[in-house]
Parts: structure tokens; C-alpha cells; sequence
């Protein structure tokens, strides 16, 4: 049987650039070799991509590099005309077997891109564009999922939890700060979290404690996007779980057991995920009751819908330590996937091994793009 040909496209113009180069280094070690044939595309942080040799990468166990003397992927400048380099967005038709294809051309991309400019709605964007199959969540909820602002009002509608929040765009900022300073202080108090509505890995995020580092914050958290969110502190245990869409078109989403984060530091910050490595401790499955299990699964699961989600998400949530409430925090549309990242650890407490998830991720990939495939694209009156 012919392989199917998996471009795996990793790295990016985003903060978390490195987390991605861990995530797609474990996604092509675990890639199953009897079905799947890797082409690795990196993308460097000045936003040209490079076709890496698969050979060269295989013992790359921990983080993948991105070797810049290898040839630099472009997209056709003139399509249907004459096209230069090496040309990454084409893919081979899976019907006819590839037959008279380039050498790298591939049938589906699995873009291993985590935060802005990979996670948040471009680059599937420009996979749609190409008509290419592509791993993950589509444009809007990739877009939607990036923004905790618009995320959290879609999931308030759903009549799901949330925290309480607002949020301060940077047009508003220069002209309000005392207004949006006191808004803060009445509504939530002090310590309250201000946090970029379009950034990962809790970059640029404050817990601020007191009115004098409320201005500091919201600059600060300003530096990284251009709206800000202003949410109510609570004391809390983050509770995380899986969503995978489901093989049967139309039937409701699976859901992992939960897990729970346990930073050390005051907060789930940055430094605690990546900088210290005694920076959190995780239990799989978490430590909560079978009526929380099955609420927060339920609350996965429709955050999961409400947001036109698929392929695959991960639903972070808040477990209230006072009183047991459960409250959507965000989801992220393209979790971390090194071997010990939080998505494919609980799948693998749930019974599906990682690499049998990413057989099922490509699987899901390619049925999406037959289904869009069908859809008419022009209007013609009977």
C-alpha cells in the first residue's frame, strides 16, 4: 500500500518557537514509518521555510533545529505559470496514487505551530487556500481559540462557566488608564490577572497584586497584542482534558480523562513551563471526584462544538479550591505534542497510544478535506 506523504511543518514566527521544535521533533519519531512518509518543513524565525532531509533529523530526539543551509520552500508567485525553488504547497492526489508528482509533494500537512503565525488561523489559512488536507482545527476556530476574549464570550453564550473578565484594547488604553485602573479595582480587586487575548504559553501574563502594578501590567501585556484581558483572580486548580474529534462525521467528540497542572510558582507562568524544569508537577488522571470528571468532560466536550473546533483541542479549566466550581479558562487548538505534553498523556491514560493518536489526527485530516472537497464552490441556476 503507498504511504500517505506527511508534511510536517514546524517551527514559526511566534514566542513559542522553541516549544514547537520539542513537539514536532516527537510528533516525526512517533510517526508510524510503515504508513506515513515525512517531509519536514521548518520554519525559521524570520518566516523563511526550509525542506529538511528526513535522514538528517532522525536523531533528533529532543528538539528538532532547522538547518538553514537546506533549500528554502516558496510558494508559486504565478500559479498555473512557471514556478521556482521548491514548491511546499502542492499536494499529490491521494485517488490517482501521486502518479508524475515532484518528489515534494505530500498529501497532508500536520503543522506542528504553536501561538501566532501557526496556532492562530494564517497558516491554515493559507492551507485552505492551497486546497491542501491539514491537521488540526480550521481557520475560524484556530482564530477563535487564540482569542481568550472572543473564546470566553462564544463559551459565556454556550451557558458554559467562565471566569469574570473584560477587556482593554490598546486604542482605548492612553485615553482610559484611571478608568480601566478603577473598573479593576471595584469589580475584582486586587490580585487580579491581566493577560495578552492573543498570545500562549501565559506570555505577558500578570498577576497583579496591587493598584501601583495594575498600569505596569496592561503596558506590559500591551507589548504582545493589541487587546488585553483584565480577568478576575480566583484560587484555583487547573484541571486540563483532551478533545478528539470524533471518526464517526456527526458524532460527538471523545474526551480524555483529566489531568491537573501543579505549578510551583505563584502561577502557571512561562518561566514555570519552559524556564524551570521543577516548574510544575502533573497527575494523570487528576485528583477530582467522578461528578467533577464528568462535568468537566461535558464542559470540553461543547466548548469543543461551541467553537467549531476539529481534529483535536485541549480544554483547560479552572476547579474553584473554595467551592468545587468548574470554569472554562481557553483551548488550545494545537497543544504541545512532546512525549510528555499534556494532550498525548492523557490520551494515553485514556487507552490511545500516541503514536495510534497520530494516525487517527491524519485520518481526520484527510476525511475533512474529501468532505470540503465535495462542497460546491460556484452557483449555477437549474
Amino acid at each position: 500500500m503507498k504511504k500517505i506523504r506527511v508534511a510536517v511543518l514546524y517551527g514559526g514566527r511566534s514566542g513559542e518557537h522553541e516549544v514547537a521544535l520539542r513537539s514536532a521533533a516527537s510528533v516525526i519519531n512517533n510517526l508510524d514509518r510503515a504508513k506515513f512518509e515525512i517531509v519536514p518543513i521548518g520554519i525559521d524565525k524570520n518566516g523563511k521555510w526550509h525542506l529538511a532531509d528526513p535522514a538528517l533529523l532522525q536523531q533528533q530526539t529532543v528538539s528538532l533545529p532547522i538547518y538553514r543551509n537546506l533549500p528554502e520552500v516558496v510558494l508559486p508567485s504565478n500559479p498555473g505559470g512557471t514556478e521556482t525553488g521548491v514548491v511546499a504547497l502542492k499536494p499529490t492526489d491521494l485517488a490517482s496514487g501521486g502518479a508524475g508528482k515532484a518528489s515534494t509533494a505530500f498529501d497532508v500537512v500536520f503543522p506542528v505551530m504553536h501561538g501566532t503565525n501557526g496556532e492562530d488561523g494564517t497558516v491554515q489559512g493559507l492551507l485552505e487556500l492551497a486546497e491542501v488536507a491539514y491537521v488540526g482545527c480550521g481557520v475560524l476556530a484556530s482564530a477563535v481559540g487564540m482569542d481568550k476574549d472572543v473564546a470566553k464570550r462564544l463559551i459565556a453564550a454556550e451557558g458554559l462557566p467562565v471566569v469574570p473578565s473584560f477587556c482593554i484594547r490598546g486604542s482605548e488604553w492612553g485615553a482610559k488608564k484611571s478608568t480601566f485602573a478603577a473598573r479593576a479595582e471595584k469589580e475584582f480587586g486586587y490580585p487580579c490577572f491581566v493577560k495578552p487575548a492573543n498570545s500562549g504559553s501565559s506570555v505577558g501574563v500578570h498577576k497583579v497584586k496591587s493598584a501601583a502594578d495594575f498600569a505596569p501590567a496592561v503596558a506590559d501585556a500591551l507589548r504582545y497584542d493589541t487587546k488585553v484581558l483584565v480577568e478576575k483572580a480566583i484560587s484555583a486548580r487547573e484541571i486540563e482534558l483532551s478533545v478528539l474529534e470524533n471518526a464517526k462525521y456527526g458524532e460527538a467528540p471523545l474526551v480524555s480523562v483529566a489531568g491537573e497542572i501543579n505549578p510551583t510558582h505563584e502561577f502557571y507562568s512561562y518561566e514555570a513551563k519552559y524556564l524551570d524544569e521543577n516548574g510544575m508537577t502533573m497527575k494523570i488522571p487528576a485528583d477530582i471526584t467522578k461528578e467533577q470528571l464528568t462535568f468537566a468532560q461535558d464542559v470540553a466536550r461543547r466548548a469543543f462544538t461551541a467553537l467549531e473546533c476539529e481534529g483535536l483541542a485541549r480544554v483547560d479549566l479552572f476547579l474553584d479550591k473554595n467551592d468545587g466550581k468548574i470554569y472554562f479558562n481557553e483551548v488550545n487548538t494545537m497543544p504541545g505534542f512532546t512525549s510528555i505534553s499534556m494532550y498525548p498523556k492523557m490520551w494515553e491514560a485514556s487507552g490511545v497510544p500516541y503514536g495510534e493518536l497520530l494516525t487517527k489526527l491524519i485520518e481526520l485530516a484527510i476525511a475533512r478535506k474529501e468532505r470540503r472537497a465535495a462542497l460546491v464552490r460556484d452557483f449555477t441556476q437549474k
